[in-house]
């Protein structure tokens, strides 16, 4: 269980101490699970200190940031999760759609700070890792690595990041003023479905006994943080709006599978809504729907293999998006042209059109999933659809004049705004995706044993062990321990 960051105990005890010494000179505590599921519960004097903070900087006192609870201009945690409720008139379908607000997360602009701080903070609990003397490795398709180097940094320690050459240009800016050096920025092979490479890249720098591979594919910890803290984000929305009408369900909770930390949030709001999953991913390289293979630029969503810590025996639709409606659609969302036309031909609000920036590549792809799930299950008004903006558009601002280059002719006119909005919008179809029967579930499921079992070194009975329910069930039990010896790790810190 090691290996898969679910230790219960102290393992290295002088690891742990030198952890302590390092955290107390640098004045670095951590918030548990727990407050970061419920930020606005904290202690009033700790939320003041936090408030002190710039968001944008590297101050350890972002980690008490790590929530959905933030938003623009406020330095306290807001007590409902940043979010847009999608409309209509710009979806096509009569079901609202729920989007959770992932750029606001302070440093990266990106929910991938649950998942890093996911995998690491166990770690230095439990004695596994060292700030002052190991590196932290971040294998990434782009957000992970960023937030793996900026908790590395701000927790004193060195990070490094490893991420396909082929990601957006902004990613790279962002990593070169955080990390400690440019050789900490390792360029592996290929894009966005290249992720092999970056395990080979991984497998050679472990052969340093100083150096510690926080694989958020395998590390149990991206799962349970997203379980608890976004799970529990998405629920208070939903809460609210049921308050609003007692007769609204949460009917399904779409994610793009990546390293299937997000989609975590599908479990906790089955267990509590009886809500159904949709994993969505790329159609240039649908794996999961085919079996398939392939290229794409939906930057975030890594393919070609089945996650570790997804719980596929637990998903209940596959829905495959196509890169060129996330392109084109970042477009209609971000050029005045197109937000004009969405504001006067499809009467979409000012507020609406405001949030849309807020919306990357995998974020519309979620989006999108939603639409389509609604449209094949014919859902109604009555019928919430829930789902998360990884980041924003901020992003992904220099792949725009390419995108509109090679779609329209270096033009995106108001017939452009028009034809994409037919296309990927009002147009969205119920092609490529499967509502999953358990013959379904348990292909994908055996698709992962290639990676893990026969490439990465899972043994047999830990891959098997996670087709039941109740290993995902009693697995996730461990964030309990794990808050209480965050709690005795900071007591350490401060004594």
């Amino acid at each position: 269980m090691r290996r898969l960051g679910l230790e219960r105990d102290v393992v290295d005890q002088a690891v742990y101490e030198s952890s302590v010494q390092r955290f107390r000179e640098a004045n670095v505590v951590m918030p548990t699970f727990a407050q970061l599921a419920d930020p606005c519960a904290m202690p009033a004097d700790l939320l003041r200190h936090v408030a002190e903070a710039e968001p944008d900087a590297p101050d350890a006192r972002n980690l008490f940031r790590a929530h959905w609870h933030n938003d623009r201009g406020e330095s306290m945690p807001v007590p409902m999760p940043a979010h847009v409720v999608l409309p209509p008139e710009l979806t096509g379908v009569p079901s609202p759609i729920v989007v959770l607000l992932g750029d606001r997360f302070p440093m990266i602009h990106s929910h991938k700070l649950i998942a890093a701080y996911g995998c690491l903070a166990p770690r230095i609990v439990t004695g596994q890792f060292d700030p002052a003397t190991q590196r932290a490795v971040w294998p990434s398709t782009g957000n992970y690595c960023r937030g793996g180097v900026a908790i590395s940094r701000v927790m004193r320690a060195h990070g490094v990041a490893v991420l396909p050459e082929g990601m957006s240009q902004e990613r790279f800016d962002w990593l070169a003023t955080w990390v400690t050096a440019p050789e900490d920025i390792i360029r592996t092979p290929g894009t966005e479905s290249n992720v092999k490479e970056i395990y080979d890249k991984c497998a050679e720098l472990d052969r340093d006994p100083q150096t510690v591979i926080f694989n958020q594919f395998s590390e149990f910890g991206n799962h349970i943080g997203h379980f608890y803290i976004t799970g529990a984000a998405i629920g208070r929305v939903f809460e609210s709006l049921a308050e609003e009408d007692d007769e609204l369900r949460l009917a399904v909770f779409t994610s793009a599978t990546g390293s299937a930390g997000a989609i975590a949030a599908g479990d906790y709001l089955k267990e509590e809504y009886g809500t159904r999953i949709g994993a969505a991913e790329a159609l240039e390289c649908p794996t999961l729907l085919y079996n398939g293979f392939g290229e794409h630029n939906i930057q975030g969503i890594g393919d070609k293999h089945v996650p570790l810590i997804h719980n596929a025996m637990n998903t209940d639709f596959i829905v495959d998006i196509s890169d060129r409606a996330t392109d084109n659609l970042t477009a209609l969302f971000n050029t005045e042209v197109g937000q004009a036309y969405l504001r006067d031909e499809m009467g979409v609000a000012e507020d609406i059109i405001e949030a849309l920036p807020s919306f990357g590549y995998s974020s519309i792809c979620n989006i999108l999933a939603a639409i389509k799930v609604a449209k094949q299950q014919q859902l109604g008004p009555k019928d919430v659809l829930a789902t998360v903006a990884t980041d924003g558009f901020e992003l992904y601002a220099s792949e725009l004049e390419p995108i509109i280059a090679r779609d329209h002719g270096g033009d995106f006119d108001r017939a452009s705004a028009a034809s994409v909005s037919a296309a990927y919008l009002s147009g969205a179809d119920t092609a490529d995706m499967l509502e999953c029967t358990h013959a379904d579930r348990l292909r994908m499921f055996n698709l992962g044993y290639y990676t893990w079992v026969e490439q990465q070194g899972v043994t047999i009975e830990e891959f098997s062990t996670r087709q039941s329910q109740d290993f995902w069930t009693e697995t996730r039990e461990i964030v309990h321990e794990w808050d209480d010896m965050i709690e005795a790790f900071n007591a350490a810190v401060r004594a």
